[in-house]
């Protein structure tokens, strides 16, 4: 079992920055391919970024150039950092770990979200 916890939300403007982390317990964090996603109102839950236990990335087209995902091992920690920020960045942003065994079985955790507004 992982447990989630994802902070730094909250409303910003056009154009701002915001830096969310996921502290992460329960388990051996390095081993999880960890990933931001996020659901925005009316609207099914997306991808945003992943990271894998060797530290590759990936991003969402949309989001390229002004996310950037991360993780510190040491403090079973992931990070988002979100620069540019748009009004339609806005959305309940979640945490996620995954991990497949040795048989394939895939195992899947997700963190409660938070809220990021981005308006004027």
């Amino acid at each position: 079992q992982v447990q989630l916890v994802e902070s730094g939300g909250g409303l910003v403007q056009p154009g701002g920055s915001l830096r969310l982390s996921c502290a992460a317990s329960g388990s051996i964090f390095s081993i999880y391919t960890m990933g931001w996603y996020r659901q925005a109102p009316g609207k099914q839950r997306e991808l945003v970024a992943t990271i894998s236990s060797t530290s590759n990335t990936n991003y969402a087209d949309s989001v390229k150039g002004r996310f950037t995902i991360s993780r510190d091992n040491a403090k079973n920690t992931v990070y988002l950092q979100m620069n540019s920020l748009k009004p339609d960045d806005t959305a309940v942003y979640y945490c996620n770990a995954a991990r497949v065994d040795s048989v394939g079985r895939v195992y899947r955790y997700w963190g409660q979200g938070t809220q990021v507004t981005v308006s004027s």
